[in-house]
């Protein structure tokens, strides 16, 4: 098909949710990707984060299509191996004590809001408190629990029960925690909210304060788990250990999965028929995960990906258009000292560089398995739309 009737197609049969750049991608290695017409692209998006492993890693590849193979499906009534396997060894790398799978951070956040409103029964205490300028995912209880009214307007009445402190002010978080709140979530570094990591002392004072409330500490690792950051998990940069973990996009490496894993005063806090999911635990994308996890989880992997981070936060400061970068890892925003962040991500991909936006921000998630030469003319193709501003 070439490229008019592909987006044709997509105008008359596929609802319009996504501001779309005239790209039609339909074949990817590692950082590069090619359209429908052989055009060569540097991916700095990773398909927002997922494609961890970069786009169609052999070794990942064959152990999705391995279990493809054997069996593709089945119900939740059954054990699967590949299930049971990646829950221990997901436990394993970010020291929580169990996991339950779905499909989405949407679901994976759904699946907290549960667990933290089961765990506040006892005193009675629903309430959740989220920070401002927060992004939890699209169905209407994390719509709700995203602190920016600009995701709220037209979908209203949300689900109650969600309050909002700014991100840094423990005081004032604190004087929420009035004995009607079960829970705090938190992202590690916000991401569709501008790419801006939490404070330090910041995270460690709240793990501290909810400790001494009996709240539970909930992060929300969509976007910052699995290595993204340059630690496995977000908080594991913090030094602190949340009572509940959210996790998505990067986990399986491309295909859909969302994982809520809790601590071990949280274990079996549900009870069968509490929580469930159709395609959760799905074994194909157990498989994929369990290949992303073995690899992602290594210090040495972690540690480059923290070594390619710097790299990339250094040459972008060095580019005189660039008004600063802020982010950790391999997760980055890049505020420009003039131009339309929108403007330039369409520049960008005419001149074959694929980047995201996170409000005013140029946003970079590269694949963690970047290589040098393709950060490097990522980053030439980058100066040189900034240059033509």
């Amino acid at each position: 098909m070439t490229f008019q009737e592909i987006k044709d197609q997509d105008q008359q049969y596929i609802m319009h949710t996504y501001g779309r750049v005239d790209v039609a991608l339909v074949k990817g290695r590692n950082a590069r990707a090619w359209d429908a017409q052989g055009k060569e692209y540097i991916d700095f998006t990773s398909g927002i984060g997922v494609n961890c492993l970069g786009y169609s890693d052999p070794q990942w590849a064959a152990a999705v299509a391995g279990q493809a193979g054997e069996i593709q499906h089945l119900c939740n009534y059954y054990y699967s191996p590949q299930n049971t396997a990646l829950a221990e060894e997901l436990c394993q790398a970010s020291g929580m004590a169990q996991a339950f799978f779905c499909n989405s951070g949407a679901e994976a956040n759904e699946c907290a809001v549960k667990i933290a409103r089961k765990y506040g029964e006892k005193r009675n205490a629903h309430k959740i408190v989220t920070l401002v300028n927060s992004f939890h995912g699209r169905t209407l209880t994390t719509l709700a629990a995203t602190g920016q009214e600009g995701f709220h307007k037209d979908f209203l009445p949300l689900t109650e029960g969600f309050l909002y402190a700014p991100a840094g002010d423990l005081e004032g978080l604190a004087q929420l925690l009035d004995g009607s709140v079960c829970a705090v979530l938190i992202e590690g570094v916000q991401g569709e909210g501008g790419v801006v990591p939490m404070d330090e002392g910041f995270v460690r004072g709240l793990r501290k304060l909810c400790d001494e409330r009996d709240v539970l500490l909930m992060m929300d690792e969509v976007q910052t788990g699995v290595g993204r950051t340059g630690y496995f998990y977000s908080y594991q940069g913090y030094g602190i250990v949340p009572d509940v973990a959210t996790s998505a996009k990067g986990l399986a490496g491309g295909l859909p999965i969302g994982a809520c894993l809790v601590g071990e005063k949280l274990r079996n806090i549900f009870k069968p028929g509490q929580q469930g999911s159709t395609f959760g635990g799905n074994p194909v994308v157990c498989a994929g995960a369990r290949e992303v996890v073995r690899r992602v989880r290594e210090p040495e992997f972690l540690a480059e990906v923290r070594e390619k981070g710097q790299y990339l936060t250094e040459k972008l400061k060095a580019l005189p258009q660039v008004e600063f970068v802020r982010g950790r890892g391999m997760m980055l925003g890049i505020q420009l000292r003039s131009g339309g962040a929108h403007d330039v991500l369409i520049q960008c991909a005419e001149a074959g560089l694929l980047v995201l936006t996170a409000k005013e921000l140029i946003r970079f998630l590269p694949p963690l398995t970047i290589t040098q030469e393709e950060m490097d003319r990522g980053l030439s193709i980058f100066a040189h739309v900034l240059e033509t501003l």
